[in-house]
């Protein structure tokens, strides 16, 4: 994780020698795997009594979008929304924690552009990746309206599906949520791994994370005046040393949500990475929002 994580800063470094910035760049694209295959997820659950079961739905005429389930669908519905780039498989791991899937049907999707939901196929639009979820739900035919966790570029996306689609959500655990358009950096190498040919050079998935994330303050922009509108329960968990993500997104979520009963947990030493090292954050998170006996001081 510290070669990653140092890639990664030099990507965020003024560049003093464009060569050597886009070999960082093409190393990282290497170093990281952003999905699993369908043999590893096949490996992956073997032996498991409980296994996911994969679906697709129409969004439109021209979009279908794609996710995993596991769980009764009479329970109460959870869907995880991965972050830019990434896919289902962001959230595989908790699709084994039998406490979760127990007291509820979870769901995590391939959002729009990526995994199996029209791979290199960008979405820039928040409204219209909300609305991909929507039609998921919908077509879960859940009991009870869903429990929405975004991580990083997931966190708008949720956001965004509890302003536009009120009547589907219960609950929001945004997860490193990139949400504040006044944080949202300039970064100078986006405009280059754009360009031809280097983005021919680049995996699909990091070209579609390049291209829906360059308009993204445009797009949080237009949401402010909607955060308001927000009236269920949100739960924030925010790493100290978050160096993708400004642990300032966390101020910004407790700001803005002035009807909504907002936790917010500020993790020290914790950097983006949190359904990786901290699932057990996001387990309680989503239990106490089921109200499940949960750990009720997050340290």
């Amino acid at each position: 994780m510290n070669l990653k994580s140092d890639i990664r800063n030099t990507l965020h470094t003024k560049p003093t020698n464009l060569v050597l910035t886009a070999f960082s760049f093409l190393f990282l694209t290497q170093c990281i795997s952003f999905r699993k295959t369908d043999q590893e997820i096949t490996e992956y659950f073997q032996g498991s009594l409980v296994r996911p079961s994969f679906h697709s739905v129409k969004v439109d005429s021209n979009r279908t979008i794609h996710y995993a389930a596991i769980g009764a669908d009479s329970l109460p519905l959870v869907v995880f929304v991965h972050g830019s780039p990434g896919s289902w498989t962001a959230f595989i791991d908790f699709f084994k924690d039998s406490t979760l899937y127990n007291h509820a049907h979870l769901i995590s999707i391939d959002r729009l552009g990526f995994g199996k939901s029209g791979l290199g196929k960008v979405e820039s639009s928040m409204h219209r990746q909300a609305q991909a979820i929507a039609t998921i739900i919908m077509a879960a035919g859940a009991s009870s309206k869903a429990i929405l966790v975004g991580h990083s570029m997931g966190g708008p996306v949720i956001a965004r599906q509890a302003m536009d689609f009120p009547g589907q959500v219960r609950g929001l655990v945004v997860v490193a949520g990139s949400i504040d358009p006044d944080l949202e950096k300039k970064e100078w190498f986006r405009p280059i791994i754009g360009s031809f040919p280097i983005r021919y050079l680049i995996p699909v998935n990091l070209d579609v994370s390049n291209r829906e994330i360059r308009p993204l303050k445009g797009e949080l922009t237009q949401m402010l005046p909607f955060w308001k509108s927000i009236r269920i329960p949100v739960t924030v968990i925010q790493g100290e040393v978050d160096h993708l993500v400004p642990p300032g997104n966390a101020a910004f979520a407790k700001k803005m949500l002035v009807n909504a009963p907002v936790n917010i947990w500020m993790i020290p030493e914790m950097n983006h990475f949190i359904p990786w090292r901290r699932p057990d954050l996001i387990r309680i998170a989503i239990l106490e929002q089921l109200g499940q006996p949960g750990a009720k001081d997050i340290k």
